[in-house]
């Protein structure tokens, strides 16, 4: 849920990255920390084990401008890939206004992409959100990859509600700035809506 400091003039919203293990969420926050302006991001906290897995969450403040005298700031999340950790991410879901979901579009990862998008479903529902009316961006992840299923057929598999859906190679930042501007406009229209 939107937070709003009037006393400071400033909307803080949230985004979560979503996704399977390995599919590519703190490559993407990554990438978004290395080209965003200095003056404009927050410090980039990563919790990672020795294999370098995102552990509990990653989180990166980044200053998107003013709207209506507001100075917007979105908080950007990323879940744990493991299943084991699904306290975590429920616990980071709470009180989110957007999601982007990072698919892995190798072949051999489409039930893992499926699965990811189910325990979403189930966990926003237990935060009181529903991801069929939550602002909602699929990222199809990894497209470079030799084993990378044809478009279509991640679209029949994953997508289900008309959302952006958006090609991506994030390790070279490709699509990774598109996806977040797709959530954040949807998170803005949504507060204008409100």
């Amino acid at each position: 849920m939107t937070f709003i400091n009037y006393a400071s003039r400033e909307i803080n919203c949230k985004i979560v990255y979503y996704g399977p293990g390995l599919c590519g969420k703190t490559t993407n926050i990554q990438w978004i920390y290395e080209q965003a302006n200095p003056e404009k991001r927050g410090k980039l906290v990563s919790l990672a084990t020795e294999t370098d897995r995102t552990l509990f969450f990653d989180f990166l403040p980044l200053d998107m401008g003013t709207v209506k005298g507001f100075k917007v700031r979105f908080h950007l999340y990323t879940v744990p890939g493991q299943v084991f950790y699904d306290a975590s991410r429920k616990l980071i879901l709470r009180g989110c206004d957007g999601i982007i979901f990072v698919a892995d579009c190798q072949r051999a990862r489409m039930e893992a992409n499926i699965e990811s998008i189910a325990n979403l479903a189930t966990n926003l529902k237990e935060n009181g959100f529903d991801i069929r009316t939550i602002p909602y961006v699929l990222q199809l992840n990894k497209r470079d990859m030799p084993s990378a299923a044809a478009v279509p057929e991640i679209e029949r598999l994953l997508r289900f509600r008309n959302e952006p859906m958006i090609e991506a190679v994030a390790n070279k930042g490709i699509g990774v700035i598109e996806t977040l501007k797709a959530s954040a406009r949807q998170i803005l229209m949504e507060l204008q809506r409100a």
